[in-house]
């Protein structure tokens, strides 16, 4: 990514995890710069620093399912980024496909495991005005899968 994009791109990170002990906030807060979200269900609005980030004219990097997987395939996508894709209807959403991501980071390691891996990126979505949250997801998750079976070849 050239350096002048990498400065206003910032990853989503689970603050319950990301924030759990002293190595990982210091990559989240410090090398990263995340976007911290609280995933428990009592906060009004859990994607507010998501919604300020964009506000600033940050570009994030968000991972929809909401977590790691196994690999291989995608899960199911959380409304997360659909509720950011209405709120700010001019900002793209870029659907990737991280080929070998499962290998790097497998769900259970503490630390990333040096390997190779791939980025397939997609067109650019918009929320089009009239979907509900089931529709743009799997307009998503149709996108991604796409990218998946690319990748696959």
């Amino acid at each position: 990514m050239p350096h002048r994009l990498v400065e206003n791109t910032r990853p989503v990170a689970a603050a319950d995890y990301w924030g759990a002990d002293s190595f990982r906030r210091y990559l989240t807060e410090r090398v990263f710069r995340s976007v911290m979200i609280e995933r428990d269900n009592n906060r009004l609005n859990p994607l507010g620093p998501a919604f300020e980030a964009l506000r600033q004219g940050d570009s994030l990097i968000f991972f929809p399912e909401g977590t790691r997987g196994p690999g291989g395939f995608l899960q199911a996508l959380k409304p997360g980024i659909y509720c950011l894709a209405r709120a700010f209807r001019d900002v793209a959403i870029v659907p990737v496909w991280i080929e070998n991501s499962a290998r790097v980071l497998p769900k259970s390691a503490k630390l990333p495991i040096p390997g190779p891996c791939a980025l397939y990126f997609g067109e650019a979505l918009r929320w089009d005005g009239q979907e509900d949250a089931a529709a743009f997801l799997l307009r998503l998750r149709s996108a991604m899968e796409a990218l998946r079976h690319r990748a696959d070849r």
